[in-house]
């Protein structure tokens, strides 16, 4: 009924086609008016009446009434502006004015008019026409702030998107991302960004603290949760209400509303033509999208989207390329009497390709110990592979007890032998944890440094050779051995270059500042390597970087390591006379009068089988090794290669018996390899000398 009333009400307004000029007024709600100046009176029209809010009874034509219904201010601005305008000869006048209706709501009125003029050009009348301009001007200010929201909206994208083109990891890109400062510019509360992972939406990053949830951080793509269905449906989805997210996602609106959130859009981001992710973002105070700035933030979701796939990849072929460099390396370190030992390694962090960089130690025969670090050339598998050959060989020499400067030498030929194109710097000491004399060979690597027990540090002088695999020839002159003492408490710190060279610094630099952090670290060996590595190893290397640090125990013994070392010609019939004498007169002078029948017997078979079952001579080595439980330990160093085996001889045998006396006589006994030889040894427990 209502319906075909106001179609009644329009047809009679029309009348005939073409409408009349008052129906295009009157259904536009503009009014009328005819100011005539001489008179001072005003008409208004019935629509003009209504869009000032007055019933006809409420005017009398007197335009002093009209201004009282408005604000002081308001009437004198309009006063001035109408005077203006007849004053200067304007043809026309327009105005826009604050009036408050008789509700108490404000509402702009916009006024226009033509003025008319008599024959002195004095103005007589103003015919024009008004309409309420409050719609008008707030869709016009929501333009200019859309006008000027767009390019600072356009920035900021921008400026992400250059952060998104540094970015190299995942945590470089939801750094990027959740910058406080970006989020809050852009009017964010907050911000998620989720991957897929076999079927699910991992949330990896939240750009708000308080808004981790724990549910909702893996949900299943078929679930009715926002991140999933773009995923799903590989389509942007945009809540301008409450309303709407709370009827489309029930399960998650319980979780998001104290965010006080008013709208959202959550974005899938495709690369390759597949979804990887999805990001959310809520909004407060918002209640639409332009097209505009949906069309912005789908562009923001693809470079998003290619930065994220990039740094994807990257963190794969990190992790498989650490992986392996890691397996390459020893599993474990072995504990020698005496040290302390903590090594470490970290890969370059902007290196996709496995590095040449390694650590080992070797425990060797008379409970020595060979600490190696070093560094092949070159950053990828070949590199990786060429490190893991050469480690294993240098391992081995090391463990047949061939002097230093005989397995860099040995280990030199190998690489060569190799036929590769690389070349690898090592550094390789030999320490007898008992005396703390040490051998060092540097083939091309930088020198150690050392924490003396005062806490002072000093890098000693060591002589160097050429890289392995650059001198062809099995020469041990090539690689000169420096000797040098480690004191109890003293470590020894053995390190690959990347911990100290820096692109476009100086290397003395570097070494200064690792020599600082190796001074005021802690006691602890452990605490104090990886504080090596953070204050040391976190300053933007683009090297791999490893690390040994060995400390030689202080025992609180006041009686020093003693040594007899004597060599023993072939076929020199005094020779065994000789060693029983000057085994007697070592055990008296260090006052292990106790065991010197024992020693002296065992001493006896070892010399004694060297001599029968070998062309050459042999080295007696004694030596008491200090401790909580004192060690007397014999040695026979000889070149034969066949190994001796303990038996039972018959009756009517004279020999085979010398090794079932030892095993008798001494507390342990056994063989090792020793440089071209072997070297069988045996020890006797004994007390503290006095």
């Amino acid at each position: 009924m209502a319906y075909q009333e106001e179609c009644t009400v329009t047809e009679h307004v029309l009348g005939a086609w073409p409408a009349p000029a008052a129906a295009y007024l009157d259904l536009n709600d503009l009014g009328g008016f005819d100011w005539d100046l001489d008179r001072g009176r005003v008409h208004l029209d019935p629509p003009g009446l209504r869009v000032l809010g007055l019933a006809p009874a409420d005017h009398d034509g007197d335009p002093r009434n009209l201004l009282s219904r408005l604000a002081p201010t308001e009437a004198d601005r309009l006063r001035r502006e109408v005077a203006q305008a007849l004053g200067n000869g304007h043809a026309s006048w327009s105005v826009h004015f604050r009036l408050t209706r008789h509700d108490g709501t404000l509402s702009w009125i916009h006024a226009r008019g033509r003025i008319i003029r008599d024959a002195t050009g004095s103005p007589c009348r103003v015919i024009g026409i008004v309409n309420d301009a409050t719609d008008d001007l707030d869709r016009a200010a929501g333009c200019l702030r859309e006008d000027e929201e767009r390019p600072r909206q356009s920035d900021l994208v921008m400026e992400v998107t250059a952060s998104l083109a540094e970015a190299v990891t995942v945590r470089d890109v939801t750094a990027a991302l959740i910058d406080s400062r970006r989020v809050s510019r852009l009017g964010i509360v907050s911000l998620f960004l989720g991957l897929v992972e076999g079927g699910r939406v991992h949330v990896v990053a939240e750009g708000k603290s308080d808004s981790f949830v724990p549910e909702l951080q893996y949900t299943r793509i078929d679930d009715n949760f926002p991140m999933s269905e773009v995923v799903r449906t590989q389509e942007p989805r945009f809540i301008t209400s409450k309303e709407e997210f709370a009827r489309r996602y029930p399960k998650i609106w319980p979780f998001l509303e104290p965010l006080d959130a008013s709208a959202a859009a959550y974005l899938p981001l495709i690369a390759q033509g597949r979804p990887i992710g999805a990001l959310g973002l809520l909004y407060r105070n918002k209640h639409s999208f332009a097209v505009q700035e949906r069309d912005l933030l789908i562009a923001l979701s693809g470079s998003i989207a290619q930065s994220l796939q990039r740094a994807m990849l990257f963190d794969q072929e990190h992790d498989i390329a650490q992986g392996l460099q890691t397996a390459m390396l020893p599993r474990s370190i072995p504990e020698v009497p005496g040290t302390r030992i903590a090594v470490r390694y970290r890969s370059a962090r902007l290196a996709r390709d496995i590095g040449g960089d390694w650590y080992d130690v070797v425990a060797l025969p008379g409970g020595r110990v060979a600490a190696v670090i070093g560094d092949v050339q070159g950053h990828d598998t070949h590199a990786a592979a060429v490190m893991g050959q050469l480690r294993i060989a240098l391992r081995a020499y090391a463990a047949e007890g061939h002097p230093p400067a005989t397995v860099m030498a040995r280990a030199s030929a190998f690489l060569t032998e190799l036929d590769t194109d690389r070349f690898a710097t090592c550094l390789y000491a030999q320490i007898d944890p008992a005396t703390g004399a040490t051998a060092i060979v540097r083939a091309g690597h930088i020198s150690p440094m050392l924490r003396h027990a005062d806490g002072t540090c000093s890098q000693p002088a060591v002589a160097g050779g050429l890289p392995l695999g650059l001198a062809g020839r099995l020469d041990d002159a090539g690689f000169p051995v420096t000797t040098t003492e480690i004191g109890p408490g003293e470590m020894l710190l053995m390190f690959s270059d990347g911990l100290v060279e820096r692109p476009g610094a100086d290397l003395d630099d570097g070494l200064k500042l690792l020599a600082d952090a190796l001074r005021d670290g802690p006691d602890d060996i452990q605490l104090l390597a990886d504080q090596l590595c953070e204050a040391v190893g976190d300053q933007g290397s683009d090297d791999d970087m490893a690390l040994l640090l060995l400390r030689r125990d202080f025992d609180g013994s006041p009686t020093p390591a003693r040594r007899l070392r004597h060599h023993i010609g072939p076929g020199d019939p005094k020779a065994l006379a000789t060693a029983r004498t000057m085994i007697h007169q070592a055990l008296d002078t260090w006052e292990l009068p106790e065991r010197a029948d024992d020693t002296v017997l065992a001493a006896d078979e070892l010399i004694t089988n060297a001599l029968v079952h070998t062309d050459g001579g042999a080295v007696l080595n004694v030596r008491l090794l200090p401790g909580a439980t004192a060690r007397l330990r014999v040695e026979v160093h000889d070149l034969g290669g066949n190994w001796p085996r303990r038996r039972e001889a018959g009756d009517g045998e004279v020999s085979g018996r010398g090794l079932l006396l030892v095993s008798q006589l001494a507390d342990a006994w056994g063989v090792e390899p020793h440089g071209g030889g072997k070297v069988v040894w045996c020890e006797f427990r004994t007390a503290q000398p006095r």
